[in-house]
């Protein structure tokens, strides 16, 4: 396995009116609980807006960058940081990433 087999990157999990043009953000929760049970943390690297972290057990780390932007180095230090912690906890572990759009 490879860590890019441990990286699932995604557009921002939306709720209301949003939902339908990005990820509703329970068929989000659903994918990650039904595959990857106890072993996935979201990192929500949007700065604009976040959502109720309760979706996903509670397990979402919030890295603030403007959409379009680069990351500042001490952001970029801090999550990659987390997510080396988080990855060498477990061969199950994988993360969940996204910004607004997806792209970033």
């Amino acid at each position: 396995v490879s860590s890019t087999d441990r990286i699932i990157a995604m557009s921002f999990p939306s709720s209301g009116k949003q939902s339908f043009y990005r990820n509703p953000i329970e068929e989000v929760a659903r994918f990650l609980d039904t595959k990857h049970a106890d072993h996935y943390k979201v990192y929500n690297l949007c700065s604009e807006k976040g959502y109720d972290p309760k979706y996903f057990h509670y397990r979402v780390e919030r890295i603030f960058i403007d959409d379009h932007n680069v990351p500042a180095l001490q952001d970029m230090l801090k999550f990659t940081a987390s997510v080396r912690q988080w990855m060498s906890q477990d061969k199950k572990n994988i993360i969940a990433i996204h910004c607004k759009g997806g792209k970033g």
